[in-house]
This record gives C-alpha cells, structure tokens and sequence, in this order.
C-alpha cells in the first residue's frame, strides 16, 4: 500500500490532506491549551475557595476553631489547596509535554511538507516542459509534412504543364526537395522527443512521484503517531497526579474520622461554663402565721452540752451576691470591660486571666531574649570596637529592661486576680490548680466516701502569703455584708470534715468533726457563713464542711 502508486494522480488531494492534517494537529494543541487555562482556572478557583473559609487571624472566629469537627474542616480546607495545586501540576506539565513539542513539531511538519510539495510541483513543471516540446515539435513535423506535400504537388504540375518553362520547373523540383528534407529532419525531431517525453513521463510517474508521495505518505504516519502519543501524554498527566489526589481525599476522610463529638462537647463545657452552682429551692413563706422553728431532739445544743444557744429558724438570710456582677453593672454604664474580667461568670474570669497571664509571659520571654541580644551584641562591641559603639546599645538595653518591668508588673496583677478567682470557685481538678498557682503537694486524709471528691485542705483554700491579696479581696465583700446586718437565723448545721485556720477577716477557725449552725449557704463563691455562738461567725470554704440544711428550710439537701 503505497500513495505513490495507488494515488499517483492525487496530487492535488493530497495536498489538501495533508494541510487538513496540520489543521487538526494545530486543533489538538489548542484544546491542550484550553485545557491548562481551565486547570490553572479551577485551581485558583480551589485556592480562593480555601483561603475564603480559612479563620481569620486574632479573630473570634479564629477561636471558634478548637473544635475537633472545625479542625476537620481547617484540615479539608488545607487538603484541597493541596487539591489544587496538583491540577497546576497537570496545568504545568501539558504545557510543558504536549503544547510546546507539538508546537515545535508543527513547525517542523510545516517545514517536510513544504518541500515535498516543492519537489512534485517541481516534477509536474518538468513533465509539463516534456509535453510541451513534444507537442510543439509534433505540430511543426507536421506542418513540415504539408508543406512538402504542396510543394511535390506543385512540382508534379508544373512538371505537366507544357508552356512553363524548363527553369521554372527545375526551381519547382528544388523546392519539393527542400520541403521534403524539411519534414524529414522535423520527422527525426519528432522522434527524439516523443522517445525522450516517454522516458520522462516514465521516470516522472514510475520513480519521481511515488518517491515524493511516499514521503508525503510517512510525513502523515508520523503525524499520526504524534497525535496518539499526545493522548497518552495527556492521559498519564492525570494519572500521575492521582495517586497525590487520591492522598489528599484519605487526608480529608481521615480529618472526618478525628471529629470526636464527646470532645467537643466537653469544649463547650469549658468555653461557657460559668462556675455557679443551680440555685436550691426556694423557701415556703407562710404569711398567716409567724414562722417558729423549734430544736429538734437531735439538735446542736443536745450534742454540745449545755449553755449552748437554741437554733433560731424564721426570717430570711440574705442572699450575698458575687462581687463580679456588682462590678460589671458599673463596668457597662461606663461602656468597657473591666481590665480584671470582672463583667464575666467566674470560669471564664478564670480562663481569661490565665490566658491574659500566659501572652504576659510570652512578652517577657520575648524581651528577655532580645535583651539577651543586645547584651550579645555590645560584648562583641566591646571585643571588637571597630563593629560598633557599645554605649550606643545602653539606650536600647534599658528600654527593653523597663519593658520587661512593665510587664512583670501586670503579670503580677493579674495573677493577683487569677488568685482571686482561683478562691471563689468551686473544687476543681489537680492539673488546674497547678496551673493556677495555688497547688500544694500534701493530699488531705480520706474521711469517707463523701469527701473523696472534695478539694484538699491544701487545695484552693490554702492561706499562704502569695494569696493575701485574695483573701484582702474576699474580706472586703464579707465586711460588706457583716456591716449593719442583722444576725441571721440558722438554717441547719454542718460538720467540719477537716481544720481550718481563720487568720484573715471574715473568715472563722474550726476544728475537724465539730458541728456549728449555718446562717447562710454557699451563693457560688465556695464559702459558706456559719456560727460558733452568738459573738462567734464567719466564713469557711464549702469543701471543709458537710452541710445539713434543716429540711423544713431547704429540704434534705447536702452539699459536699
């Protein structure tokens, strides 16, 4: 199967094939060039996408995010920015594979298939040449032909003709000759080239076309090729990427499998958790009769001997509040929040100051090690003076040094409040009273079963000197209440589970197992008021008594 036999008299067509032939391959390239633009397109697309739902820094958002099925999502959108860039990869390496070697291959094609054509045109032009001398040395052979036949005619006639002359005739047989000399040399002439047009037009159709066409023909082949192996290029740009994709998704399902809901709901716990504790219930007040409450046979003055005063029940203890709401009601006619955090429930004051107290930190170290640069710097002056000016550093040196006063100086005063908080919420666990400062190593003794979850002696409530300040704050809130207060009733009895030393204002001392009356409940802020006698009352942390409320009061509630 060969064009240049089966097509010889193609040209033409061929021509025009091959033409369509480029055009098809030029086609290709700019659907490959479609292509990669859209690629490019969507991965930027994809990364605008990403970037779009990315928290924004120092941002409320930017909090929301502690969640484990937000940091699944954070996760999914990092993995499709990832996503994205493998189709810039595709986008690169089609552009690099396809379009540009075959557009140089284009140029190339471009280049053969011109000079094939050249040389069959240049054929053509030859054959043509051929035919056109045979031609025109058949038609002279021919009018030679005539001629010589007129001029024999003539000859013959006059030859004939008894009145010519002798001269006349003899001139007339010179001329027949001639004529017939004539159209035998354009006979030979006629010869010669017929013989050498055929041999021509044999080479021109036999050796000259089917070579031309024959390369014609692999100049096509090998465009062909081209195009296949240009769609396998184009296939195995995708391929090669997918097993990055395929990494990318297992990454995005394996975010969805880290999404813990029993984490998260614990988070919730700890971004709104206020501190308080439910409120009890409420008391019955019976306006037809004065309310009389009388000593049971089990009472405090039975168990204590005598010249113990009776439990005197009836009026209505007054309730303490927390020291934060006083604040922030002033705090939000002024229209700011308090430095000291104080407009928020008790938990997240706690959280807020710890986290104020840790950037604090940050800071300090940050100045330190930028002291301990400059510090650097100005020995090597020193060594060196040709590198600087040591004094020049002096300036530099104690601004950063009363920086990090600055600094320390807040830290202090918001571990001041962190303390004081720490003292007004209720037991919490050991990793948080580490981290809040007021940690002591000894373990309080079990007293039975009830008290195994109460915060030690040594716990929150332990009365060392880095808490003064807190205790200072606490006895002022208490000094509020005790001023022009009359002496509330008791309301139940409770029982000292450990001892507790009272060496600040407001507070009371009590001795393991002794039973004193309670006048007023713990409102939340971990203390509970409770009376020795009538000249002797004060605050003890909840977690060092078990409270029995008397049950016409409050009802058979115990608090641990």
């Amino acid at each position: 199967m060969s064009w240049g036999t089966e097509l010889w008299d193609q040209f033409d067509n061929l021509e025009k094939h091959t033409q369509w032939g480029i055009d098809t391959l030029e086609k290709c390239i700019k659907f490959v060039k479609e292509r990669t633009e859209i690629e490019l397109s969507y991965a930027k697309q994809l990364r605008n996408l990403s970037k779009k739902y990315q928290p924004k820094k120092n941002s409320k958002e930017e909090e929301e995010y502690k969640y484990t099925s937000c940091k699944a999502f954070i996760s999914t959108l990092n993995e499709m920015n990832d996503y994205a860039g493998q189709h810039e990869v595709i986008s690169e390496n089609m552009a690099s594979q396809i379009i540009v070697d075959l557009a140089r291959y284009v140029q190339e094609l471009k280049q053969e298939r011109k000079s094939n054509f050249h040389d069959g045109r240049k054929a053509q032009q030859h054959i043509e040449t051929c035919w056109k001398q045979l031609e025109s040395s058949k038609r002279r052979f021919e009018r030679d032909c005539k001629e010589a036949d007129r001029a024999q005619q003539y000859f013959e006639k006059m030859d004939a003709d008894i009145n010519v002359t002798k001269a006349d005739v003899e001139k007339a047989r010179q001329q027949a000759q001639i004529r017939h000399q004539m159209a035998e040399d354009s006979k030979a002439d006629y010869s010669s080239i017929l013989q050498k047009f055929n041999h021509e037009q044999h080479e021109y159709y036999h050796t000259h076309i089917p070579n031309i066409f024959q390369k014609i023909q692999e100049m096509e082949e090998r465009r062909i090729v081209r195009i296949g192996e240009s769609m396998k290029t184009y296939a195995e740009v995708d391929r090669q990427v997918i097993p990055i994709i395929g990494k990318c998704l297992d990454g995005i399902v394996k975010a969805a499998e880290s999404i813990d809901q029993k984490n998260d709901s614990q988070l919730v716990i700890e971004a709104y958790k206020s501190g308080f504790e439910p409120p009890g219930d409420i008391e019955f007040e019976d306006y037809t009769q004065p309310m009389k409450r009388t000593v049971s046979d089990n009472s405090l003055s039975n168990s204590r001997g005598e010249g113990k005063p009776d439990l005197k029940f009836g009026g209505k203890s007054k309730g303490k509040l927390w020291p934060f709401i006083k604040k922030n009601k002033l705090s939000l006619k002024l229209g700011a929040t308090p430095e000291d955090f104080s407009n928020l429930p008790p938990e997240q004051r706690r959280k807020k100051l710890q986290q104020k107290v840790d950037e604090l930190s940050k800071e300090i170290q940050k100045e330190m090690d930028q002291r301990d640069a400059i510090t650097k710097m100005k020995d090597v002056y020193l060594k060196n003076p040709q590198m600087g000016d040591p004094a020049s550093l002096d300036h530099k040196l104690a601004e950063v040094s009363q920086n990090i006063e600055k600094l320390r100086l807040e830290t202090q005063k918001f571990e001041a409040w962190l303390a004081e908080v720490e003292g007004r919420l209720p037991a919490r666990s050991e990793q948080a009273r580490r981290q809040s400062g007021l940690y002591d190593s000894q373990n309080p003794p079990t007293v039975n079963n009830c008290a195994q979850d109460r915060e030690s002696p040594d716990g929150s409530y332990t009365e060392e000197q880095s808490q003064e300040s807190e205790v200072k704050v606490l006895a002022t809130d208490f000094d509020d209440e005790f001023d022009d207060e009359e002496p509330l009733p008791a309301i139940g009895t409770c029982k000292a589970l450990y001892t507790f030393e009272g060496q600040n204002e407001g507070t009371i001392s009590v001795v393991e197992g002794e039973t004193l009356y309670v006048i007023e409940e713990d409102k939340g802020d971990g203390w509970t008021r409770i009376r020795r006698n009538e000249d002797e009352e004060g605050y003890v942390p909840t977690s060092y008594v078990e409270v029995y409320l008397d049950k016409n009061a409050k009802g058979a509630k115990t608090y641990i």
